[in-house]
């Protein structure tokens, strides 16, 4: 059991960071509210990992194993809202992913952890990796590019969802792209055989995405949104551009299909007698799933109770599922759901995907929120800033904490999980 003195600490972390909302590379009194937490609990800290001002590592101990806990701390735009159950947005980025409590889980993993290895005197390293920019997929992948991640033994971290289970989950390979089209401007009504329209470009390659869609895989996703369209329109458009996510289960579906939409592109500029720049915003493969952790991190999870709601939680719960209108048929929470035989493939993406392929790494959920609540709604955000989000950061901290003590102590599961990985694609 967590002592109540960090679970309290914990709350006063993970309400700091709710209530100052950081975006994406801007997470300065986010992630220093985390490295505080971690100096104070006898933890060393080092800033400015990757080029990111905003990222950190603390570390306690020496030697090997070395655990990695990986902390998110971003918020994203739009979404700030009270902690009611009712819809009452303010202005401003806001909670909408649970990152306040999904940074603050684990470094208070992390500090359990050390507790116990300090009390029965168990040699080893643990970190905490503060990793900034998820929201936008770069954080870890340029961290992990330049190194950060290659000295440890494994890498833990958790991320709040609906429900307690293992993520045994194949996390999206993603393609993040931008294409720029230009063309050349000209009264629209006098000069039109003048004008070269980029917008028609634009418009013209999302057609042929759409037809496009009927010839990739099942699970190949393709959404696209126009970043840069305003002007007048008896102007030519001069400029158009569009951001375009193309996901699947495989990176190699998904480098396929985002090969294909830059023909899409190329070919659209041709017809329009344009011009199209591709630019590459982000990427990172699937996630590379270890089932000698997932066994393990389930076996201490299913020790560790779920947590229990009081009839006022039980009531918020039922009144923001009714104003949301989610379809949960009045069972709001439930407890730890069985480890999948096999990967689960999941309609979401990560950057901590690319760390697992450099290092084997498990990912848990809890539920930091009442059945049938989506990610990135205002919902979310409404749940992880008041105490059904805190259990459920309680309960993953501790189920953490649990499996990672494994780990430092039964170098037996370790070795397995690295056979495991070198074994595996």
């Amino acid at each position: 059991m967590m002592r109540d003195k960090l679970k309290d600490k914990m709350t006063e972390v993970s309400d700091y960071i709710f209530q100052h909302p950081e975006l994406s590379k801007h997470e300065e009194q986010s992630s220093r509210a985390l490295a505080d937490f971690l100096e104070q609990e006898g933890f060393t800290v080092k800033w400015e990992l990757a080029g990111f001002r905003t990222a950190f590592v603390a570390e306690w101990g020496s030697g090997q194993p070395i655990i990695g806990f990986l902390a998110e701390y971003d918020a994203l735009p739009g979404l700030a809202q009270e902690p009611v159950s009712r819809h009452c947005p303010k202005e401003g980025p806001g909670h909408g992913c649970g990152h306040n409590l999904l940074g603050t889980a684990c470094a208070g993993a992390a500090v359990a952890l050390k507790e116990r290895m300090e009390r029965e005197q168990i040699s080893g390293t643990v970190r905490v990796y503060g990793c900034p920019a998820e929201e936008i997929v770069i954080g870890k992948i340029r961290m992990n590019e330049q190194g950060v991640f290659d000295e440890l033994s494994a890498t833990v971290t958790w991320h709040p969802f609906d429900r307690n289970r293992v993520s045994y989950d194949i996390w999206q390979a993603q393609d993040i792209k931008n294409y720029k089209f230009y063309g050349i401007a000209a009264h629209a009504a006098r000069f039109p055989e003048k004008g070269r329209s980029a917008l028609d470009a634009a418009e013209l390659m999302n057609v042929g995405v759409n037809y496009l869609r009927e010839h990739v895989a099942d699970d190949v996703r393709m959404h696209y949104t126009y970043t840069n369209t305003d002007g007048p329109a008896n102007i030519v458009p001069p400029f158009a551009s569009t951001n375009y996510f193309i996901r699947s289960c495989l990176w190699k579906k998904t480098k396929d299909a985002s090969e294909r939409v830059d023909n899409c592109a190329k070919g659209a500029a041709l017809m329009t007698g344009t011009r199209v720049e591709i630019e590459r915003v982000t990427c990172n493969k699937e996630m590379k799933t270890n089932r000698v952790l997932a066994e393990t991190f389930y076996e201490e999870m299913k020790k560790i109770p779920t947590p229990v709601y009081t009839e006022d939680e039980i009531a918020f719960a039922a009144e923001i599922s009714k104003e949301a209108g989610f379809e949960n048929h009045g069972e709001y929470f439930a407890g730890l759901e069985p480890l999948e035989d096999q990967p689960v493939p999941l309609a979401i993406g990560t950057d901590v995907s690319d760390v697992s392929h450099t290092v084997p790494t498990i990912m848990l959920s809890a539920a930091a929120m009442c059945k049938g609540t989506p990610l990135h709604h205002w919902a979310t955000t409404a749940q992880v800033g008041m105490s059904i989000g805190q259990k459920g950061m309680f309960y993953a901290a501790e189920c953490m904490a649990e499996g990672a003590w494994q780990l430092v102590t039964k170098p037996e599961i370790l070795n397995a999980a690295w056979d495991e990985f070198r074994k595996t694609e």
